[in-house]
């Protein structure tokens, strides 16, 4: 083999190897923002810590988020984001949005009056524990065995996620089928 021939081998390999970092670079990001490596960020006793617990609400932030009187690391509370659905935003000036979108208020009203103060059981899902912002993903079970989630998705004041697959996937685009057909809430606009 001539010297020109080892070179240009020598240079393919080192292509090849560099497109092989460069894609499995990007199959990390896209895992990463998909939320597939937060279950290890935050440890794998994650779900055996909340999976199935009860919990009493210290605060409602807004129609799909609360805080729970559970220490979270160095936090005296838990943040828990409610799976599988997305209620308007509410203001937040420090964000560039000064007016909440409509349903928002009617949406964190809804939810402080379901569960503020109270206790309720967190059911969360093996895949993916942990949100983008680090707020624990959970389906959320009132005294009386129904969902949260559900429940704002049938009153037409959240919409059903479906970015993600959960196991109450079906559950809650049933709910929003409901609410459209009924136009509650933001279906009724």
């Amino acid at each position: 083999m001539g010297w020109r021939a080892f070179l240009a081998r020598r240079r393919r390999r080192r292509q090849i190897i560099a497109a092989i970092c460069i894609a499995l670079l990007g199959i990390v990001i896209a895992m990463d923002r998909a939320g597939v490596l937060e279950v290890e960020r935050f440890g794998p006793d994650e779900l055996t810590r909340y999976d199935g617990q009860s919990v009493r609400v210290a605060r409602v932030i807004d129609g799909d988020t609360f805080d729970v009187d559970e220490p979270d690391g160095e936090q005296a509370t838990t943040r828990v984001r409610l799976w599988g659905v997305d209620t308007p935003e509410t203001a937040w000036p420090e964000q560039g949005r000064d007016e909440p979108e409509p349903f928002a208020e009617e949406a964190t009203r809804y939810t402080r009056e379901l569960i503020e103060g109270r206790t309720v059981t967190l059911r969360l899902e093996p895949q993916r524990v942990r949100g983008r912002y680090g707020r624990l993903l959970a389906h959320v079970e009132l005294a009386d065995g129904r969902l949260l989630n559900e429940l704002l998705i049938e009153q037409g004041l959240a919409e059903s996620e479906t970015r993600w697959p959960h196991d109450e996937l079906d559950r809650y685009e049933a709910a929003q089928t409901r609410a459209r057909e009924a136009r509650r809430g933001m279906w009724g606009e």
